[in-house]
Protein backbone atom coordinates (compact mmCIF):
# COMPACT_ATOMS: atom_id res chain seq x y z
CA UNK A 1 0.00 0.00 0.00
CA UNK A 2 1.26 3.47 -1.22
CA UNK A 3 2.14 5.95 1.69
CA UNK A 4 0.34 9.22 0.79
CA UNK A 5 2.34 12.31 0.69
CA UNK A 6 0.18 13.54 3.95
CA UNK A 7 1.45 10.90 5.32
CA UNK A 8 4.54 11.42 4.70
CA UNK A 9 4.50 14.97 5.39
CA UNK A 10 3.22 14.18 9.56
CA UNK A 11 6.00 11.76 9.75
CA UNK A 12 8.78 13.95 8.33
CA UNK A 13 7.48 16.86 10.75
CA UNK A 14 7.44 14.22 13.85
CA UNK A 15 10.91 13.13 13.18
CA UNK A 16 12.36 17.00 12.99
CA UNK A 17 10.44 17.79 15.98
CA UNK A 18 11.80 14.86 17.72
CA UNK A 19 15.88 16.11 16.37
CA UNK A 20 15.44 19.29 17.85
CA UNK A 21 14.33 18.49 21.10
CA UNK A 22 17.21 15.99 21.10
CA UNK A 23 19.27 17.85 20.05
CA UNK A 24 18.23 20.80 22.64
CA UNK A 25 18.56 18.11 25.24
CA UNK A 26 21.70 16.82 24.30
CA UNK A 27 23.47 20.18 24.49
CA UNK A 28 21.66 20.72 27.93
CA UNK A 29 22.66 17.48 29.69
CA UNK A 30 25.91 16.70 28.05
CA UNK A 31 27.08 20.26 27.09
CA UNK A 32 26.21 22.27 30.08
CA UNK A 33 26.79 19.17 32.47
CA UNK A 34 29.77 17.92 31.37
CA UNK A 35 31.74 20.12 28.15
CA UNK A 36 31.50 23.69 29.35
CA UNK A 37 31.15 22.91 33.12
CA UNK A 38 34.35 24.63 33.82
CA UNK A 39 32.82 27.98 32.18
CA UNK A 40 29.70 27.54 33.73
CA UNK A 41 30.70 27.46 37.41
CA UNK A 42 31.88 30.68 37.20
CA UNK A 43 27.86 31.91 37.67
CA UNK A 44 25.98 30.24 40.54
CA UNK A 45 22.46 29.28 40.86
CA UNK A 46 20.79 28.42 44.41
CA UNK A 47 24.47 28.67 46.21
CA UNK A 48 25.25 25.83 43.26
CA UNK A 49 27.76 26.42 40.63
CA UNK A 50 26.26 26.44 37.65
CA UNK A 51 27.90 23.87 35.60
CA UNK A 52 26.91 21.24 38.76
CA UNK A 53 23.54 21.87 38.45
CA UNK A 54 22.72 21.28 35.38
CA UNK A 55 25.01 17.92 35.83
CA UNK A 56 22.32 17.21 38.21
CA UNK A 57 19.27 18.94 38.41
CA UNK A 58 19.19 21.18 35.52
CA UNK A 59 18.80 18.49 32.78
CA UNK A 60 16.28 16.81 34.36
CA UNK A 61 14.22 20.40 34.85
CA UNK A 62 14.58 20.58 30.69
CA UNK A 63 13.89 17.26 30.03
CA UNK A 64 10.49 17.53 32.07
CA UNK A 65 10.07 20.95 30.15
CA UNK A 66 10.62 19.20 26.33
CA UNK A 67 8.16 16.64 27.08
CA UNK A 68 5.70 19.13 27.67
CA UNK A 69 6.63 20.54 24.88
CA UNK A 70 6.34 17.51 22.53
CA UNK A 71 3.10 17.02 23.92
CA UNK A 72 2.19 20.86 22.77
CA UNK A 73 3.31 20.29 19.20
CA UNK A 74 2.39 16.89 18.64
CA UNK A 75 -0.87 17.81 19.63
CA UNK A 76 -1.20 20.48 17.21
CA UNK A 77 0.46 18.31 14.65
CA UNK A 78 -2.75 15.47 15.07
CA UNK A 79 -4.55 18.31 14.54
CA UNK A 80 -3.44 19.47 11.46
CA UNK A 81 -3.70 16.21 9.92
CA UNK A 82 -6.41 15.31 11.19
CA UNK A 83 -5.63 12.47 13.35
CA UNK A 84 -6.20 13.69 16.78
CA UNK A 85 -8.04 11.84 19.52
Amino acid sequence: MPISSDHRQYWQTNLRYLAILLTVWFLVSFGCGILFVDALNHYRIGGAKLGFWFAQQGSIYVFVLLIFIYVYLMNRLDTKHGVNE
